[in-house]
């Protein structure tokens, strides 16, 4: 379960803007937003801080006590929206949402498909594919799963998986269509060989320049009609 809690200090900021995102990430520092009850509090958080707190063993689900500013008030939050340099890969920016531990919330989870090598199918040559990679689940937040796990070490070729035959724990329910595809085993494509085409191209061509002459000695045998 992801019922891992991290304490996570963060700062508030009172400038905003992007000159000032930009100055912050110069300092090593992440820039986000605390989303509560109340009216959002703009943040942010050490780089190698935030870091810690989102690879424990819960990851991107922990819920992070957050504290501003060491006040020692804990609001119980979670990662609710992140965005990533596409060339660095660094988090440049964060949305934490408040959030009461009582109350069910809605989060997207991993389906890590289990036993793919061990398959009929997949042993006969098929392929084993997964069209869908997350579910959506309601949940309360220290029971939103860490990640799904899908067994798929039964399946043969042109067997499929849906989210109906997910299994989950008590407290979690999905909320995805329950015929959405997850996996299936499709049979392997036959490549033609680029030598066989060629060869049976050929073939073709001198059936066609052997026809030719012979369609051209009928024609020329047949004797001339007039009509009077």
């Amino acid at each position: 379960m992801a019922g891992e809690r991290t304490k996570l200090t963060v700062t508030a900021r009172e400038h905003t803007g992007s000159r000032e995102s930009r100055r912050l990430r110069g300092r090593g520092l992440v820039p986000g937003v605390l989303y509560g009850r109340g009216e959002p509090v703009a943040i942010c958080i050490e780089e190698r801080e935030l870091r810690r707190a989102l690879t424990g063993p819960a990851g991107l689900h922990s819920i992070l006590d957050v504290q501003i500013d060491g006040t020692g008030r804990s609001h119980a939050s979670i990662l609710k929206e992140y965005q990533v340099d596409k060339v660095r890969g660094y988090v440049t920016h964060v949305d934490l949402h408040e959030v009461r531990l009582d109350q069910a919330i809605h989060a997207s989870v991993a389906v890590h498909l289990v036993g793919g090598e061990d398959a009929p199918g997949v042993r006969e040559g098929g392929v084993l594919s997964q069209p869908l990679r997350e579910l959506s689940v309601e949940a309360l937040p220290l029971e939103v799963p860490e990640h799904i796990d899908l067994d798929v070490s039964h399946m043969g070729v042109g067997d499929t998986l849906r989210v109906a035959d997910v299994h989950v724990p008590d407290g979690v329910k999905l909320l995805d269509d329950a015929e959405t595809v997850l996996a299936t085993v499709t049979a392997p494509t036959r490549a033609v060989e680029p030598e066989v085409e060629e060869e049976a191209a050929e073939e073709e061509a001198a059936a066609e320049g052997e026809a030719a002459p012979e369609a051209e000695a009928e024609a020329s045998s047949e004797p001339d009609t007039t009509e009077g």
